[in-house]
């Protein structure tokens, strides 16, 4: 499971906890902060508010991914785990992971406090980081070049946390260096103005793609813009549509903006004619360390969150180790058997795409079923009635015996948004414009790399397929089935897979850990179909880090 230490300063305050507690972290490593007036406004440049040279500048920024990176992984435990696709056998049935798999998310759930409270505290550094750049550049201390990619990362990384934060608990609280409240929440509208407004200055803030993921640019600005319109532009639940359906198993009507999905479109276009990104040649050197930063030089990946390991930066990604977090332990070959921290939901979700595609180039890097043990030369399956299909994403094989290296070094590097993502999310834009024949030519772009059939027209039905072909397992899974509108209708489906029904006994002969095992899937998937509610539209606002009560209005029905 994943490790919680949280080296961040806080005092207890129920408003200001959020801010208090960013700019306590600042000021414990060393970086300066602002002074203020009596009236609490900071007009006054001193030598306290600002830095002194533009590689400072970039510096201060640079601390705002201290509260990326303990994320990397713990995404996939909201945004996966809310799925149809991913169970979880983190530890005891009472922890965070596995109660989000079975839909049983409180306030106090540990992924939702760990995400909600970070992306707050992110924002607050970014805030007063803003600030003081801005006040050095204006005492002459930053040169124009400085400011620009300061300011213009901070907009971007602050503009990226309002975006998750939005997708996942709705109207939340807006403030940035100009002000505004911690703990008042504002309407969806807002919300989203803001993280336009971001996009938009980084965009004209921060230089051309160079090659480097981790570095963002103007063309990630433009291709999360080109997202943010898309998700925007399928009309969010606000909180009363939520509350509407929150204690029942309904679906809400899907609608959408058609002047926001142009503006997607306009943006994707951005990226796809700056000539800048390109899609790798090989699917499957998009995954693993010795494919991360664009090593290489396919301009595939457009902006990544960097992992050097637990020892570095305070918590690594750990995809691979909740994806394979004993190597092939699973009873064959007298190895031992354990339970991975996340497992696919059922075969069915390997089964449902090879029956499609069977020659799909994706389906082998997606989902593993067979896999030989370099030390030993042993076969071993993942499949039933031995294990469950695992999550080959999430597990590096970009060098020799990479999987057995990378579950204790946690270095692997996380994708946010990759070339790829753009071509598709202009396809799905045209197609919900009724503009099908026009989406062919992105739409197709994956499905020729993939090696699989490429149509005239895509429907709505094949573009949702192909999010699942092209992104199962990078963190879309929930997000996308709230865009939608068919949360509750996906989670149904599990009704359908191998070990929901009751007589899954049945289906073979197990071993005492085998049938432990399969007992847990049946049960979960069973608790994912009948715990499934609208109010799972959003996640529950929760505590801060150390219990506290944020001040936060909740979300309907929790």
């Amino acid at each position: 499971m994943e490790k919680r230490n949280i080296a961040i300063n806080s005092n207890h305050g129920r408003v200001n906890f959020i801010l208090s507690a960013a700019l306590s972290a600042i000021l414990s490593i060393g970086l300066i902060s602002c002074s203020e007036d009596e009236e609490g406004i900071n007009n006054q440049v001193t030598n306290e508010n600002v830095v002194d040279d533009d590689a400072s500048a970039i510096s201060l920024v640079n601390g705002v991914y201290s509260h990326w990176q303990p994320l990397s992984s713990s995404f996939s435990f909201i945004i996966e785990l809310n799925s149809n696709k991913l169970i979880s056998f983190e530890g005891e049935e009472s922890e965070a992971g596995p109660v989000n798999s079975r839909f049983e998310q409180e306030p106090t759930t540990w992924y939702q406090v760990k995400i909600f409270n970070h992306l707050f505290l992110g924002i607050a550094q970014a805030n007063e980081a803003i600030t003081t750049v801005t006040n050095s550049f204006e005492a002459g201390k930053v040169s124009k070049a400085g400011y620009n990619a300061a300011v213009g990362k901070a907009k971007f990384l602050r503009a990226l946390a309002y975006l998750k934060l939005a997708q996942l608990w709705g109207e939340v609280p807006v403030f940035t260096e100009a002000g505004g409240s911690t703990s008042d929440r504002q309407e969806l509208d807002v919300v989203f103005g803001q993280i336009i407004e971001d996009f938009t200055a980084a965009e004209s803030l921060l230089n051309d793609y160079n090659g480097d993921p981790r570095v963002p640019s103007k063309q990630a600005a433009e291709a999360l813009l080109a997202r943010t319109y898309l998700v925007w532009g399928d009309n969010p639940l606000t909180a009363a549509q939520v509350a509407a359906i929150a204690n029942t198993q309904t679906d809400p009507e899907f609608t959408f903006n058609a002047s926001r999905l142009e503006k997607a479109i306009e943006y994707a276009d951005r990226v796809i004619n700056s000539g800048k990104l390109a899609l790798a040649s090989d699917f499957s050197k998009l995954y693993g360390r010795d494919y991360e930063s664009n090593k290489l030089g396919q301009n595939e990946h457009l902006f990544t969150i960097s992992h050097d390991g637990d020892k570095k930066d305070a918590q690594g990604n750990h995809q691979t180790h909740c994806s394979w977090t004993f190597p092939y332990q699973n009873g064959e070959h007298g190895e031992g058997y354990s339970q991975n921290h996340t497992e696919a939901a059922d075969d069915d979700v390997y089964d449902s795409w090879k029956a499609e595609y069977p020659n799909d180039k994706r389906l082998a890097k997606t989902y593993f079923v067979e896999l030989t043990n370099p030390e030993t030369g042993n076969k071993h399956v993942y499949y039933s009635p031995v294990y469950t299909p695992i999550n080959g994403k999430g597990v590096d094989q970009s060098y020799e015996d990479a999987e057995n290296l990378e579950i204790t070094q946690n270095s692997v590097d996380r994708i946010e948004i990759r070339y790829a993502e753009v071509l598709l999310i202009k396809a799905e834009a045209l197609v919900q414009l009724g503009r099908n024949t026009e989406a062919a030519v992105p739409f197709n772009q994956l499905r020729t790399r993939a090696g699989i059939e490429t149509v005239d027209a895509p429907t709505f039905d094949q573009i949702k397929r192909e999010w699942d072909y092209e992104f199962t397992y990078e963190q879309f899974s929930v997000l996308n089935s709230y865009r939608w509108k068919d949360l509750i209708s996906s989670i149904k489906e599990v009704s359908n897979y191998k070990h929901f029904a009751d007589n899954w006994k049945e289906l073979a002969e197990y071993t005492p850990d085998q049938e432990a095992y399969f007992t847990k899937v049946h049960n979960h998937l069973v608790a994912k179909y009948n715990n499934v509610r609208g109010k799972h539209y959003r996640q529950p606002i929760p505590t801060g880090l150390h219990g506290e009560d944020l001040g936060i209005a909740q979300n309907p029905g929790y």
